[in-house]
């Protein structure tokens, strides 16, 4: 019952953050310079997982901070859970999210987040989706920004892998852009489909930029699923 009156309470600051942040984008997004833009949001990530801290007792640690490089990379993530769509943001802005576009039309977030011109997809049509990947992947690096790709494509079940695509590594090879590999296991505190939290530390790992220089995609992409099958066992994941 009291994890339940805490989610209950984070959510209501969750939804009040929402508003108050969409608001302020929408009064300034026009003011800024464009990268200054990122700051905005990523001030929105910030006041959530500090909320999140407060009300669900979730924290995280992080291994590896020092593997971000100050250029533009292609960043390849699990996907669990709301959490590290949040934390991710706020830790390689500016960067550009690929996204479901269902999530545009969120009421407040989702119009802040169109203004920004995230890569947004339809996964009913993967060849589409695959396309639009590379080309506003690419037009995105080339203006300076990481772009954020989580390669299973949909949240998965907490504590395991999905199956990896290669849309990330195809985008790293073909601009010639490090990928960073990165594993966390937040599906055991913030768990998809239940508004329940469970207090708790998330570990994240960073790991070294991969290289694409004289690789493939596939090659590139199999450099990933190695790097993943060193680390997962570290943070309970099969």
């Amino acid at each position: 019952m009291l994890m339940k009156i805490r989610s209950w309470l984070f959510f209501v600051g969750y939804a009040a953050l929402t508003f108050i942040v969409s608001t302020l984008i929408f009064l300034l997004f026009w003011l800024l310079p464009a990268k200054r833009r990122f700051y905005l949001y990523a001030l929105w990530c910030r006041l959530v997982l500090g909320w999140l801290r407060i009300t669900c007792g979730i924290s995280y640690r992080i291994q590896g901070l020092e593997n971000i490089p100050a250029t533009p990379v292609v960043v390849l993530s699990n996907h669990q859970s709301t959490w590290e769509t949040i934390f991710l943001y706020q830790l390689f802005t500016p960067v550009c999210p690929i996204l479901k576009k269902e999530l545009l039309d969120i009421p407040f977030w989702g119009w802040a987040l169109k203004l920004q011109q995230p890569i947004a997809i339809d996964r009913s049509k993967p060849r589409e989706a695959g396309k639009s990947l590379l080309t506003q992947g690419s037009a995105r690096i080339k203006d300076g920004i990481s772009v954020l790709v989580f390669p299973e494509g949909t949240r998965g079940t907490a504590g395991r892998l999905g199956k990896f695509s290669r849309g990330g590594a195809q985008l790293a090879v073909a601009t010639e852009t490090m990928a960073i590999p990165v594993l966390h296991n937040a599906g055991r505190c913030w768990p998809p489909g239940t508004i329940i939290k469970n207090p708790g530390v998330i570990d994240v790992v960073v790991g070294k930029p991969l290289t694409v220089e004289g690789k493939s995609s596939k090659e590139l992409a199999a450099d990933f699923d190695q790097w993943v099958a060193n680390h997962k066992d570290s943070l309970g994941l099969s």
